[in-house]
């Protein structure tokens, strides 16, 4: 089994970590502030700039919570120090995205454009310039929020198997099928 749970987290001087009676996990650093709140039975302790994880019985339920735990807070001091960020690509003829109005507004080939306003925490931008597909960038803190609101955008049009078109992930690879006239 991995153990992961058993790691301790360290975390740099600029970032503050602190732990209430209720075991409410707060984050501090550069880049903004995380709060999480962890199961009560879990143990949460803060020493010289570690954070360490415990678990009271080795329970199947204790085991698994204790790695979930530990992961969390590791999300979280990597999100307030370096931040999480995924890229999307539009992939079709006349799809396209652009940013008006803070509101990120995209034509996915039906009869309307679609306009997605971001959470607070996100901010999403739009690079038209790195060549014939435009790249969404979804940028945030919190590794859960920047994913959903990135698996949100690719909903919109998923890659579909025949040509590619659509919204995908920057590294996903769709393999493409094969069409009516190649089965003869």
């Amino acid at each position: 089994m991995a153990r992961i749970g058993n790691n301790p987290i360290p975390y740099a001087e600029e970032v503050s970590v602190s732990v209430d009676d209720t075991n409410v996990v707060t984050v501090d650093g550069p880049k903004g502030t995380l709060t999480e709140q962890i199961d009560p039975e879990m143990t949460v302790e803060v020493h010289d700039n570690q954070v360490i994880v415990r678990r009271p019985t080795d329970q199947k339920r204790h085991r698994s919570l204790h790695g979930l735990s530990r992961s969390l807070i590791e999300n979280m001091v990597k999100g307030v120090t370096e931040g999480y960020k995924k890229e999307l690509k539009i992939i079709g003829v006349g799809y396209r995205a652009q940013m008006s109005n803070g509101a990120l507004e995209i034509a996915l080939g039906y009869s309307h454009p679609i306009f997605f306003l971001p959470p607070s925490d996100v901010s999403v931008s739009v690079d038209s310039d790195r060549g014939q597909d435009d790249i969404i960038t979804v940028e945030g803190v919190d590794k859960e929020l920047v994913g959903q609101v990135a698996a949100k955008i690719r909903s919109l049009r998923p890659p579909e198997p025949y040509k590619g078109k659509g919204v995908r992930y920057v590294d996903e690879h769709v393999p493409l099928k094969a069409g009516k006239t190649a089965a003869r």
